[in-house]
């Protein structure tokens, strides 16, 4: 191994845990609900549950490639108990895994959410999450640059580098607001606010006296409406916007449902999306009934491009809902479709 792959290895193990600090996030983040805001738990107006899962690899032409992965459920419960509320719980559980095997991420989440209709036309929910993060390395996968010799890099040399633990794991909480209006049959608008890592959970595989490295929290908002034109089309516009220490994120873009079967029972999928000074995002998918598959490629256009060719990430998501049986089906959003 030459030294400018190593250089390039040792950098993008940094990026790595500094991204890991940032919490995991895909671009198609309406579709990871609860990774997004815990009030989104149980949000889900036409049926009784959800189950999902999402996939996304990146940096395969840089190096080793870096993938995430997370399912997640979550339900509507007690609709009978609560005048025009009710509870929504879910869970999640998400993995990491960055270069070659050498850094580890897995997060289980439980999450729970109140939603209270306001009059008929609006809706407003609070939450919040708690789970439990575990971060391990295999040091013996690194080499650092004070094991150059000159000529090559040559890992009998001691690194220096003051390594306490090959694991960490710390406790996570996070909480959030969302408020829905239901303008019509043809036009609905949703907006969140959410924090995640509240308690600024420590982050470190050295010893507190050396560095104590905590997370720090993550402010999200998002913006999104669904408009039904004719029976054809559901347009669906929206926003995200992230911040964490200085460090910010912004996703916009728009997707589209194209009513295929005339019930809706089978839709066409397509949408643009853009990374402020990083990515274009197209996004094409199919949902048949209860059943929705999307992916979409980010192609690179900040200054990464020049490593990787444009070639950024893919990212693969599946979403499946439905109706319990002995649902009572209490409460009775409004909601744009086919």
């Amino acid at each position: 191994m030459n030294r400018s792959r190593n250089i390039i290895g040792i950098v993008l193990f940094f990026l790595t845990l500094q991204a890991s600090g940032q919490a995991l996030h895909y671009s198609q983040y309406f579709n990871a609900p609860l990774l997004v805001n815990p009030a989104n738990t149980g949000f889900n107006p036409d049926y009784s549950f959800r189950v999902g899962g999402n996939y996304r690899n990146q940096f395969a032409t840089v190096g080793t490639p870096y993938n995430t992965m997370g399912v997640w459920a979550d339900a509507r419960v007690m609709e009978d108990r609560f005048e025009n509320g009710w509870l929504g719980i879910g869970g999640s559980i998400i993995k990491d895994v960055a270069g070659s095997g050498s850094l580890s991420s897995t997060g289980a989440y439980a999450s729970i959410a109140y939603h209270q209709m306001l009059g008929y036309n609006s809706l407003l929910s609070g939450g919040f999450s708690l789970g439990y993060v575990q971060k391990r390395i295999d040091i013996s996968k690194l080499s650092f640059d004070n094991q150059w010799s000159g000529s090559f890099i040559d890992i009998t040399i001691p690194s220096n580098e003051p390594f306490a633990y090959s694991a960490v794991g710390f406790l996570d909480l996070s909480m959030g607001l969302n408020y829905a209006y239901f303008a019509s049959d043809n036009v609905y608008l949703n907006a969140g606010v959410s924090i995640n890592h509240v308690n600024t959970p420590r982050e470190s595989f050295y010893n507190s006296d050396i560095v104590d490295t905590r997370i720090n929290r993550r402010y999200t908002a998002f913006a999104n409406a669904s408009i039904k034109i004719e029976n054809l089309w559901i347009v669906n516009p929206n926003i995200y916007v992230s911040k964490m220490g200085g460090m910010w994120e912004t996703v916009l873009g728009v997707n589209a449902n194209r009513n295929l079967s005339g019930d809706g029972y089978q839709q066409f999928i397509v949408g643009l999306y853009y990374r402020n000074h990083d990515a274009l995002i197209p996004m094409i998918g199919y949902q048949v009934n209860d059943m929705k598959i999307t992916i979409n490629y980010d192609a690179t256009i900040s200054s990464l491009s020049n490593l990787n060719g444009t070639k950024g990430a893919y990212e693969l998501s599946i979403v499946k809902s439905g109706i319990f049986t002995n649902s009572t089906n209490a409460i009775k959003c409004p909601t744009v479709k086919f």
